[in-house]
């Protein structure tokens, strides 16, 4: 009978333990992620000058 007293404290303990990797599996997975707010910003700036052409050639004759 001593057995069946002892065996309620140990699965009390594992599930202890349990729900603490739980919870520091699921603190890691927030922290390598970025956290609760992924806040993305993107900025494109994009600016090109349009090539000038050359000016087109007189009428021969005027």
């Amino acid at each position: 009978m001593a057995e069946g007293a002892n065996r309620g404290g140990n699965s009390g303990l594992a599930f202890i333990v349990g729900a603490l990797v739980v919870v520091v599996a699921v603190l890691a997975f927030f922290m390598m992620s970025g956290g609760f707010t992924q806040e993305k910003k993107v900025d494109v700036d994009i600016s090109a000058s349009a090539p000038k052409l050359p000016e087109a050639p007189k009428p021969a004759g005027g």
